[in-house]
């Protein structure tokens, strides 16, 4: 018996492979074990950048006392949640089930049948603040074990079938329309926090798909009783000015624990920026377009100031729309866009894909790495910079955060750019030669698929190609490591590590997000072999998830040995893999020759139909959804630009940047691809021709003159 986690591809694994738990990875052979020894399994889930995953293992999985308890009277079982989120769901959803509450690390106590019996998080070594000691449940759970094994037996097989019977398909509702998903857009915004920005209260996360689905309901008129750009505008500024936000380095932490951004947990997560990325980039070219209201550059109605009117949101200074004072010549959503790829290049970037996070704490200390004192400002910065610099970043004299330290933020722009910028590099400079966080390097499929989604939309929206070229290059490493051949199609794994695949296999959303990521790139490149592996790919996905006996729903993980095949509609930090595959099956629809066109448009509309309780229920918990459903509801809208033998490119580069979200948008020689098929340039220029659906209008040769809007 050892600790056998030396050898994972996973690095949260890899960190507790010293510890002196005999931790196992899930296997077979590890529940085979269970049985022989006649011993429960413990069970306990995690990730890289849990801070609290952290400390239960600093002070319980170091500890050789409870290591020998827990080896004398368990099998214990390692597993990052990040790599098996099927695992992870099916024992949260028990965890919630019996004690009303989830989270991680997550500590399951299991038979060697794999049935919960018992199921919390986190444990202090001893008894503290009302909750017993780790080494108290381990005790009380092995006695247990071996006296009342009757109980035991009971209460798993009891909670097993409760897992069996809540994981059926959402009922089909009667389609999607405009006032289901105008209901859903006001239902949002009645939930906005109008002085801070945002929707609810503290934790606040980034409402990163909301976001997107409330920019498309603007662009497509469909939010004429409330506008929903204010709501936008609120949260996209009061996250980038805040100390949610990276004011050197970019990039967004996971959440604000407070109600006005300023104090994150200061995790860095791939999907986070990912999905940001593409919100921000969306705002950028809706302000320089006026699309959403207004006039070019401006935020619309010119409302809802963020309370006394500094770092006010209606187009004065340093707004949103790039008025006098804004940072160098750009607006604040440009900048954030493109500190935004900067970051996931500069710290994420692994030669292999995308790094997955960056840990909240650094040597044990959270936010170690990114705070700072009005003193610390003033020995790298001088006394006269420093003092500017703490004015401008709220750095005080108490604190903002602990210990009398402060996160950075940005309430106004400065009134000297060149100042500024002194400032930020030489405190970037001095912050990189303090101690850094650790990095999660395992490239996750999803996650990467959402980064090449965005990187791809954002460079060809925004006249970027080494974004896009860098959205190539992700995409080739996944296909390259993470697919494998096979008869019936192409197989996904779920992650890799320095270029060597997992085992694990793809989940529903790492089929569904590659999909669209593929989808994307072709229509930016016009590269047909993106097309063909993306229609592979989604083909492969409803041939292993689809539910056969429920059309339109969908399983989150493939045909498995779990107790129950999990899936989750729900929108949460990152799209359901179900909203997903509704987003992908959309786009494929308009991009597939004829005959698979109609397939996957039907399977569409039959995915979209298993949403419409989300939104009509629960709308924030349905952004995702809310953006596709808009898209299909405007048509879908579909563009495919003719190009001359000589072509510039710049009609297709100003029609992507008008486009509302969701369109779908190819450029082209005539016949080139299935949109282009009997259309040419006009009058010897390059010619775009606008359809909804199957309703298509005269062709035009200037983006101008394209009409996107209402949905009708």
């Amino acid at each position: 018996m050892a600790n056998r986690l030396g050898g994972a591809t996973s690095p949260y694994l890899r960190q507790h492979a010293e510890n002196p738990v005999h931790w196992r990875e899930w296997s077979d052979d590890a529940f085979a074990e269970a049985r022989e020894r006649d011993v429960p399994v413990l069970l306990s889930v995690g990730y890289a950048a849990c801070h609290w995953c952290h400390v239960m293992a600093h002070e319980s999985f170091e500890d050789p006392a409870l290591a020998a308890q827990m080896n004398d009277g368990f099998v214990c079982i390692k597993v990052d949640r990040e790599e098996r989120p099927d695992i992870d769901a099916v024992y949260m959803a028990a965890t919630v089930a019996m004690t009303g509450q989830g989270g991680w690390p997550m500590t399951c106590f299991l038979t060697p049948d794999g049935e919960p019996f018992y199921c919390g998080t986190y444990y202090p070594p001893v008894p503290r603040g009302g909750m017993p000691g780790f080494g108290q449940i381990l005790a009380a759970i092995s006695d247990t074990w071996a006296t009342r094994r009757d109980e035991v037996t009971e209460a798993s097989s009891r909670i097993a079938e409760h897992l069996r019977a809540s994981t059926g398909a959402v009922p089909a509702g009667p389609g999607i329309d405009a006032g289901l998903l105008a209901g859903a857009v006001a239902a949002i915004l009645d939930d906005e926090d109008p002085r801070a920005g945002g929707f609810g209260g503290a934790p606040k996360f980034p409402p990163s798909s909301v976001l997107e689905a409330l920019l498309r309901a603007g662009e497509y008129g469909l939010d004429s009783a409330r506008p929903s750009w204010g709501g936008v505008q609120r949260a996209c500024e009061a996250m980038a000015r805040g100390g949610i936000y990276d004011q050197l380095a970019g990039g967004f932490a996971r959440y604000a624990v407070d109600n006005d951004w300023v104090v994150p947990h200061f995790e860095k997560m791939l999907y986070d920026n990912a999905l940001l990325l593409r919100a921000y980039a969306h705002l950028a070219r809706s302000i320089s377009t006026g699309s959403m209201g207004g006039g070019a550059g401006s935020m619309g109605e010119g409302t809802g100031s963020m309370g006394d009117g500094t770092g006010s949101m209606g187009g004065g200074a340093g707004s949103m729309g790039g008025g006098a004072g804004s940072t160098g010549d750009r607006t604040l959503a440009e900048r954030v866009t493109a500190e935004t790829v900067a970051f996931l290049n500069d710290a994420l970037w692994t030669g292999h894909g995308y790094a997955s996070s960056l840990d909240a704490d650094t040597d044990g200390v959270e936010g170690l790495t990114y705070v700072w004192t009005p003193a610390q400002l003033r020995e790298v910065l001088g006394g006269d910079d420093g003092a500017w610099a703490a004015e401008l970043f709220e750095v005080t004299e108490r604190g903002t955060f602990e210990n009398g330290t402060s996160t950075l933020q940005l309430k106004h722009d400065p009134d000297d750019a060149t100042r500024y910028e002194s400032v930020r590099a030489r405190l970037l400079a001095a912050r990189d030669r303090r101690p850094q966080p650790a990095r999660d390097d395992k490239v996750v499929t999803v996650w990467n698929a959402l980064a090449v989604t965005a990187l791809a939309e954002a460079g060809g929206a925004l006249a970027h190609p080494e974004w896009v070229e860098r959205a190539g290059e992700t995409a080739e490493a996944l296909w390259s490591s993470h697919v494998v051949p096979g008869d019936d199609g192409p197989t996904l794994r779920r992650a890799s590590l320095d270029g060597r695949v997992g085992e694990p296999l793809g989940a529903l959303d790492d089929y569904a997000a590659f999909t669209t990521a593929l989808l994307t790139l072709h229509q930016v490149t016009g590269e047909p072999h993106w097309r063909d592996r993306a229609l592979a790919v989604l083909d492969s996905a409803i041939g292993q998830f689809a539910d056969p006996d429920a059309p339109g729903a969908w399983y989150d993980a493939p045909p498995g040995t779990l107790l129950t095949r999990p899936r989750d509609p729900v929108d949460g930090a990152t799209p359901s893999g179900a909203s997903l595959m509704a987003e992908a099956l959309l786009t494929a629809a308009a991009l597939a020759p004829d005959e698979a066109a109609a397939r996957y448009a039907e399977f569409a509309d039959q995915t979209l139909a298993r949403g419409v309780l989300i939104l009509r229920k629960m709308p924030r918990s349905a952004g995702h959804w809310l953006a596709v459903a808009l898209a299909r509801l405007a048509g879908p809208i579909q563009v495919a630009v003719a190009q001359t033998a000589g072509s510039t490119g710049d009609l297709a580069r100003r029609v992507r940047h008008r486009a509302p979200g969701g369109t779908v948008v190819v450029a082209g020689d005539p016949g080139a691809l299935p949109l282009l098929d009997g259309r040419g340039p006009v009058d010897g220029v390059d010619a775009a021709y606008l359809c909804r659906g199957q309703v298509c209008d005269l062709p035009v040769t200037s983006a101008d003159r394209l009409e996107f809007g209402p949905i009708r």
